[in-house]
């Protein structure tokens, strides 16, 4: 086999032979030079977080580290000289009054002088933990602070501003912890031990508290609470925030007053409580609202309401009053609207039922990522109840019952935006029609990490429009939607 021609050693081409046929990138280039400094920063932070270690702890330092450890001095001779149950009976003023000479007896036989500034500071840390919730107090009283979560004795976080971080409090040891728990859900009637490792429970201003007690927890005594802000949210704050767009607020101002059926999905800690609340400001103040909840948290801004709450097995395992109970005894009670705090399983049928016959605007809350998967979430439940019914029964009843679905999210800036309002419009086979009316659209993120979107109208005629001209609404309902 005869050998070709050598096949000459490759140069480097002359700067006047053209190149070679692929010529290297130039590294100058704008558009190569983005994506690789884009791919190298997500990656130098991926680094970042890998090397990073957290110590978990709250620490308390400072000022309120002395105070504490005064405290702890003076608690036990405190309680030596007080009548806990006289001292229950009366409020934290007076408490503090009587409390100031007996603190200042203490003080003297410690032989700890203090200013004035450590003495008020130490009055409260022993008020508080007499009458109060100890070291959550200051969490409670903060206005920035929505969510108190206590890890055990040694580590509590809290969010502020939809970020977590973690609070400057500790708890003396998990007895301490377990005693505020305890104090909180006795308020409510409601018990916490080995027995009974779980409890529900609501503080006097609606915040909801859940309480989870060893074995289950195995850090020690976990106390979630989510607070409520005490002034009343509207659509119109929501809108103020950033939560959803001019016409979308007014799309929901007349859904809310037409009595439409509303459900409002989303994820946990998402805002569906806050959006089920700012909705019922829109219902007519002659009609008879019930709420119906586990723990009692809505606070509707209407003169006729009437909350109920379900109850919890006793220790036999007996006594137990469902939310679906609840419902079927609510419709005995001439309601004009049911509103469900949460629906979780086949009470949902329940509720349908209810919005099928005559108790149009009753609303609901379900956890969902989505308008579709919402549908599908009530299906499922009803689905998990004892109801022989067939499948598309049930959607059939769902795409009769609920009208409109709005869909909150919390977005990972920490911001909780209202991402679609959806139609439920039918049935088309043995599948449920929606139509979007509203979208949120994400676009980019800011360098102070905060999402930037827009609201967008789909431009849709609403199938929900004959509803709204039942009450007048129809014209500003179709300029809104368009």
């Amino acid at each position: 086999m005869r050998g070709g021609t050598p096949t000459p050693s490759p140069k480097s081409p002359e700067p006047d032979d053209g190149g070679e046929q692929f010529p290297p990138l130039p590294t100058d280039a704008p558009e190569a030079a983005a994506p690789a400094s884009a791919n190298g920063d997500a990656m130098s932070r991926l680094a970042e977080r890998m090397n990073t270690t957290h110590s978990g702890q709250s620490e308390v330092g400072g000022f309120e580290a002395s105070v504490h450890k005064i405290k702890e001095q003076v608690l036990p001779r405190l309680l030596e000289r007080v009548d806990p149950e006289a001292a229950a009976t009366l409020t934290k003023d007076e408490l503090s009054e009587e409390f100031r000479p007996i603190i200042m007896e203490v003080l003297a036989e410690l032989k700890v002088t203090l200013n004035r500034r450590e003495q008020f500071a130490l009055e409260k840390v022993l008020v508080d933990e007499l009458l109060g919730f100890g070291p959550l107090e200051e969490l409670l009283n903060d206005p920035d602070v929505s969510d108190i979560m206590v890890n055990g004795p040694d580590q509590t976080y809290i969010e502020k501003n939809g970020k977590l971080v973690i609070a400057p409090i500790k708890f003396r040891d998990e007895t301490h912890l377990f005693q505020i728990a305890q104090r909180i859900v006795n308020q409510v009637g409601r018990r916490v031990d080995q027995t009974t490792p779980l409890a529900d429970a609501r503080l006097k201003d609606g915040s909801r508290v859940n309480v989870i007690v060893p074995p289950l927890s195995l850090r020690g005594t976990a106390i979630s609470i989510r607070k409520f802000s005490e002034k009343p949210i509207t659509l119109d704050m929501l809108k103020e925030f950033g939560s959803m767009s001019e016409k979308m607020c007014t799309a929901l101002k007349i859904a809310g007053a037409c009595r439409m059926n509303i459900v409002i999905s989303g994820g946990t800690g998402s805002g569906k409580t806050t959006m089920l609340n700012a909705l019922s400001k829109m219902i007519d103040p002659g009609e008879r609202v019930l709420t119906i909840e586990d723990a009692a948290e809505l606070r509707l801004q209407q003169p006729h309401w009437l909350p109920l709450e379900t109850r919890p097995p006793n220790l036999e395992g007996q006594g137990a009053i469902t939310i679906g109970d609840l419902v079927k005894n609510a419709l005995r009670m001439r309601p004009d609207r049911i509103i469900l705090g949460e629906i979780r399983g086949a009470e949902c049928f329940d509720l349908l039922a209810a919005m099928n016959t005559g108790h149009d605007g009753s609303m609901c809350t379900l956890h969902a990522n989505s308008p579709r998967e919402c549908l599908g979430r009530m299906e499922n439940m009803i689905l998990m109840g004892d109801i022989k019914i067939p499948k598309e029964a049930i959607s059939r009843q769902i795409a009769e019952s609920v009208d409109i679905i709005v869909q909150v999210k919390r977005l990972r800036d920490g911001s909780r935006r209202t991402t679609n309002i959806t139609e439920v419009i039918g049935m088309e086979g043995d599948v449920i029609v929606t139509q979007e009316l509203f979208k949120f659209e994400y676009l980019d993120e800011g360098e102070d990490g905060k999402i930037m979107g827009e609201y967008r109208s789909s431009g849709l005629r609403p199938y929900t429009l004959e509803k709204a001209r039942q009450f007048g609404f129809d014209q500003a309902y179709l300029e809104a939607c368009l």
